[in-house]
C-alpha cells in the first residue's frame, strides 16, 4: 500500500490536524461520543472526522462506527466536505454527510469557529445481526450539536423567549429572565444569529453495504432485487422477491435492463467509446502480462500491441470481445453479439443517468475487476482489497497509470467516463472534447 499512499491514491484528500486548539476540540468531541481521547498531537481526518492514525492508536478502526451501522462524526471544519469517507459500511454515508455539510455550510462554519460539532447518522436499527434487518433501514437522520450544546441551548432559549412574549406579567418574572440570560450566555444571540440545521433526514432505500460480504440492495425500483456477489445461500428469507448472486449473470443483466439502469458504452452520448474500450483492453493485457511475469515498465502503445500479439492465446475471452466492439465503434468491423453470459458483457456497459448512477457503476466495477480504473473510481474498498493480491509489476503499473491519468483531472475523468449529456432534440450533438479525447487512451499528454 506504500505506493498508493505516496501517490495520494490512498488516504488522499484528508485534512491534517496539527493545531493544539483543533486537537483539543477533537478530544472534547471524542470524549463526548465514545468516552476516549487521543494522545496524538497531529493526525489526519476524513469527512466524518475518522483518523486512521487514531484508529491505530486505539486499536479500533471502527471507533466512530461501532457495529458498522450508525456512523458517528466529528466536524472541525466545513472543508471536510471535500474529503473521502474511509472504512465505509454503507455507500450512502459519504453523500449524506457531504450534503448535510453543504446544506448547512454557513451555520456549521460559525459553529466550528469555536467548537467541534459532533453527531451521528441515526438509522432505525442499532445493529444488523442478520440480513433481514437491512430492510428496516428506510431513512437516516443526522443528529448533531457542538460539544458545549450550542444547538440544544438555542432551542431552549427559543422556548423561553416564546414564554416571555406570551405569558402575562413576564416582565416581572425574575426567575424566567435570569434563566433566559443564563441560557443566552451559552447559545449566543439567536435573534441576530439563529442556529438551526436543515436537511437532517435522508432516504436510504438503494445502497451497498459491506455487511454480509457485501450486498447491493435495490428496494426503490419497479423491479426490486438484492445482489449478493459472493453467494446468497446464507442470507435466509428476505422481504424482497429477487435475490441474485454474481453467478446469475443473465438475471442481473435482465434486472439492470428492466429498470433502465445501464446503457452500452458505444451508444452513450458524448463519449469516445472506442478509446474507453481500448483502455479496458489494455488493462486486460496488463493483467495477463503481469501474471506471466513480464516487464511492464515504460510501455508505449507499440509495446502494448506487441504484448497483445505475442500473448494472444493467453488472453482471456474479455479481450477478443472488447476488441471486436472497439473495431465496430471505429467503423472498421461488424457488430459483435455479446450475450449477458459472456465474460465481457458487463465491460461494455455504464450506468444510465439516474439517482442510483453511482451505485450501479459501483456494482459494474465489481462485475468487471480487470478494469482497474473503474474499480478505483467506483469501488475503492474492493480496489484496495484486490490490490494486495496483484503481482508487484501490476501494482507498479496501476499506481503509475492512476497517478498520470486520473490524478491529473479527477472530475474530468469521471465526467468523461460516467457523465451524461442532455438530449438536444434528437439531433446528433456537437460533443464537447472529453477527457479521453484530450489525453488519449494510452497516456496523458499536453497538446501544444
Amino acid at each position: 500500500m506504500k505506493r498508493l499512499i505516496q501517490k495520494g491514491l490512498m488516504f488522499g484528500n484528508l485534512i491534517h490536524i496539527d493545531s493544539p486548539a483543533l486537537v483539543d476540540r477533537y478530544n472534547r468531541a471524542l470524549q463526548h461520543l465514545i468516552g476516549k481521547q487521543t494522545q496524538l498531537t497531529d493526525f489526519h481526518i476524513d469527512i466524518s472526522g475518522y483518523s486512521p492514525e487514531i484508529g491505530d492508536e486505539l486499536n479500533d478502526q471502527l471507533y466512530l462506527n461501532h457495529n458498522g451501522v450508525n456512523r458517528q462524526f466529528i466536524l472541525l471544519t466545513t472543508e471536510q466536505k471535500r474529503c473521502p469517507l474511509l472504512n465505509a459500511k454503507f455507500s450512502t454515508n459519504r453523500n449524506i454527510l457531504r450534503d448535510f455539510i453543504i446544506q448547512n455550510d454557513a451555520q456549521l462554519f460559525a459553529l466550528t469557529a469555536t467548537d467541534a460539532v459532533a453527531g451521528e447518522l441515526v438509522n432505525s436499527v442499532f445493529s444488523v445481526p442478520d440480513p433481514v434487518r437491512l430492510f428496516d433501514i428506510h431513512k437516516v437522520r443526522v443528529e448533531a450539536d457542538t460539544t458545549s450544546g450550542a444547538l440544544r441551548h438555542a432551542v431552549d432559549l427559543k422556548k423561553l423567549v416564546e414564554r416571555f412574549k406570551s405569558e402575562e406579567d413576564a416582565w416581572f418574572d425574575d426567575v424566567l429572565i435570569a434563566e433566559m440570560i443564563t441560557v443566552a450566555q451559552k447559545s449566543g444571540d439567536i435573534t441576530r444569529n439563529p442556529i438551526k440545521l436543515d436537511l437532517t433526514e435522508f432516504e436510504q432505500r438503494n445502497f451497498w453495504t459491506a455487511h454480509f460480504d457485501g450486498l447491493y440492495v435495490f428496494q426503490d425500483m419497479e423491479h426490486p432485487a438484492v445482489i449478493a456477489p459472493r453467494g446468497k445461500e446464507k442470507l435466509g428469507e428476505l422481504p424482497i422477491d429477487y435475490i441474485f448472486d454474481f453467478k446469475q449473470r443473465n438475471r442481473i443483466a435482465k434486472f439492470l435492463e428492466h429498470n433502465d439502469l445501464v446503457e452500452p458504452i458505444v451508444k452513450a452520448r458524448g463519449v469516445n467509446a472506442a478509446a474507453i474500450l481500448q483502455q479496458k483492453m489494455d488493462f486486460v493485457v496488463i493483467d495477463t502480462a503481469a501474471g506471466l511475469g513480464l516487464d511492464l515498465e515504460g510501455l508505449s502503445r507499440t509495446d502494448m500491441r506487441r504484448l497483445a500479439r505475442q500473448n494472444r492465446d493467453k488472453l482471456p475471452e474479455e479481450f477478443g470481445a472488447l476488441n471486436a466492439l472497439a473495431n465496430w465503434a471505429r467503423g472498421g468491423g461488424s457488430w459483435p453479439r455479446i450475450s449477458s453470459d459472456h465474460p465481457a458483457y458487463f465491460y461494455t456497459l455504464r450506468a444510465t443517468d439516474t439517482k442510483d448512477r453511482d451505485l450501479v457503476n459501483m456494482m459494474l466495477a465489481e462485475l468487471t475487476p480487470l478494469d482497474v480504473r473503474q474499480l478505483y473510481i467506483c469501488h475503492k474498498e474492493l480496489f484496495y482489497s484486490l490490490y494486495t493480491t496483484w503481482p508487484d509489476a501490476k501494482k507498479a503499473y496501476v499506481v503509475d497509470f492512476l497517478d498520470r491519468e486520473y490524478q491529473v483531472d479527477k472530475a474530468g475523468a469521471r465526467e468523461a467516463l460516467y457523465g451524461h449529456e442532455p438530449d438536444m432534440t434528437g439531433e446528433t450533438p456537437s460533443v464537447m472534447q472529453d477527457l479521453v479525447e484530450r489525453v488519449g487512451p494510452w497516456g496523458a499528454y499536453r497538446r501544444r
